[in-house]
This record gives C-alpha cells, structure tokens and sequence, in this order.
C-alpha cells in the first residue's frame, strides 16, 4: 500500500498493510511561512517518513480588528467583522498549503491546523507572543480565560456575535485551504477553556460548538478532516458525534483510553502515544512497547498511531522518535 491508500483504509475501517503513523510539533519563528516553513515540513515528512502531514498553522487568525491586535474590550468584538479567509496571516498559509500540495502531489494526505472560534477569541485577548508549543492540563489563573468569562458575563450577546463572525471567517478559510491543496482540516477543540465543572458543558454547547459545526461545514468537501481535542475533555462524548473521518485526542494522559471507546467511536481512531510522558522521558523500548499497546488496545478495529498533540522537539530524544517508526513499520 501507498502512504493514502494505507491511511484511507483505517477510515474506511479495513485494516492496511501496516498502521498509519505521524507525529508533529511547531518548526519555530524561522519556519511559519514561506520557503523556511515548506523545507521543515519536507524535512519532518521525510525523517520520519509520515504517513500523513500536519500543517502546522502559526499564521494566525488575522489580529486586524484593533491597532494592537488585541481584543480585550467589550467594543473591540463589535469591530470584527467577515473576512473572505485570504487575508494578511490566512494568505500565508494559503501559499504554505498551495507549495506543500505542488511538492507532496499523490504522495500523502495533507491536513491544516486550524483552531476552533472560542481558542481564537481567547487567543486574541493578549498580545501575540509567538511562542507555541506543547498543551498544560493545569488551569491556574489565565487572563485569556478571565477576559473570556468577563465578556461572557458582561456582553453575551457581543460575545455569541464575535464568535459567529470568526466562525464564518474561519470557514471561507478552510474552503480556501481545501481549495488551495489540502486535503482536510485538523481542527483544534477545547471545551474545559470554557466555563466550569457546572456552566461548562451548557455554554460549550450555546456559544463554542455552533462555531465548530460552521468551520466544519466549510471543510466538508475535504476527504481527510480531523478532530483534535486538546486538553482533558469534560464531554468527550460531544466530539465524538462531530462530522469528521478522524478522531485525536491525548488518550494517555487525558483520557479515555483508546479501550474505552475503540467499540463506539465512530470516526477513525487516531492515537496511542503520549508527547508529554513516555515520548520524553521513556526509553526507545517504552515507546515501542506504547505502540504495540495501542494496537492491543484497539483490538481488531484500524487505527492510526500519533501522538495526543505536539511535541517538543529538545525534550523528545531522537532515538525514541525513531523506535516509535520502526515499531510501526514492524507491526502488520
């Protein structure tokens, strides 16, 4: 089997020659757009030998409602408003996309990271630091949440605008993405950003989950969307129902595990390694073993093997990098 009929199998659930492997992190400010970010992504494909591609998206939901680029003022929402998805930091990755699918033509499937309108907002409500990199679990106080609670509570109704407005933003962007090469889109979620234990689960549904629906219905001609859920999810269930081909999520240190929900998931599974824990600090044999666990786990249904998010590149040993490869490679 090719890299795509290998990873369209496990969607389709029939089991391929071996499972699907990819891996990914964020290349650095050197690598975000431009002919720096197309060689890291070839660079990373072809070291590890990818079975699928990730594109990273550190080109940002355009900051051009306000001179600062901040939206940390109930009047500041008011001021966004529809882009066409072709603008300032969107068109860099567009041409990110359209030189990665002239250089991976029919070699692999393509998916492009993009992050949900709630995770876009809060982004947005600080200044942009530049930084990227693995996802904490520890809430702790954040002022990106305190600004995100404050609107909620003082401007609901500026708040849902907001939001609707990067979701339509956000889905003439991805239908621009497809457009221009890629195969799908990796969506980011993240419900327990969203209130507390209690409110929650009732305002993820009111004002986050409509917005993920509309970006996903802009990636529908897409054959290859994935679903993402960072963090530890409170309604792992709610995702789970989401119109996607393929499910990640951080099954080791987040949960459930792939055990738990391998007999009633229904898009593809794509899982097993955990970026935070074992990749780090394990020896190449404990990350060979998570791999064989995985499939265990999975038992007779397809999945993908990956980890649960990014990883960081200086704290992740190259040789466990490579011992995850070939431990795929050895399982059929």
């Amino acid at each position: 089997m090719n890299k795509i009929e290998r990873v369209t199998a496990v969607i389709e659930g029939r089991h391929p020659d071996r499972p699907p492997f990819s891996c990914w992190y964020h290349f650095g400010p050197d690598a975000v757009a431009g002919p720096g970010a197309v060689d890291a992504h070839l660079r990373h494909v072809e070291t590890y030998d990818l079975d699928f591609l990730k594109i990273m998206d550190d080109n940002r939901y355009p900051r051009t409602a306000t001179p600062d680029g901040v939206i940390d003022e109930p009047e500041d929402l008011d001021r966004l408003q529809v882009l066409n998805g072709d603008e300032d930091s969107f068109g860099r990755q567009l041409e990110l996309i359209g030189e990665l699918a002239k250089r991976l033509d029919g070699e692999l499937l393509m998916a492009t990271t993009v992050f949900n309108p709630w995770s876009t907002l809060r982004q947005m409500t600080i200044p942009d630091t530049g930084r990227h990199g693995p996802p904490t679990l520890e809430r702790g106080e954040d002022p990106r949440d305190a600004a995100m609670a404050r609107f909620a509570r003082e401007c609901p109704e500026r708040l849902e605008r907001a939001l609707a407005v990067i979701a339509e933003s956000t889905a003439n962007f991805v239908r621009q993405c497809v457009s221009a090469g890629a195969d799908g889109i990796f969506l980011s979620v993240r419900d327990d950003w969203v209130g507390d234990e209690d409110s929650g689960p009732e305002l993820y549904d009111r004002w986050v989950k409509p917005g993920d629906l509309t970006v996903l219905a802009g990636a529908q001609t897409g054959r290859f969307n994935l679903l993402h859920i960072c963090g530890k999810a409170r309604r792992f269930d709610r995702f789970a129902e989401y119109p996607v081909q393929v499910l990640n999520w951080a099954d080791r240190y987040a949960g459930p595990s792939i055990a738990d929900v391998v007999g009633h998931v229904r898009p593809a599974i794509c899982a097993g390694l955990d970026n935070l824990g074992t990749m780090v600090s394990g020896t190449p044999e404990d990350c060979a073993r998570e791999v064989a666990d995985a499939l265990q786990q999975a038992g007779e249904r397809p999945i993908m093997i990956s980890p649960g998010c990014t990883y960081d590149p200086e704290a992740v040993p190259e040789e466990n990098l490579q011992a995850i490869r070939r431990a795929v490679a050895a399982a059929s």
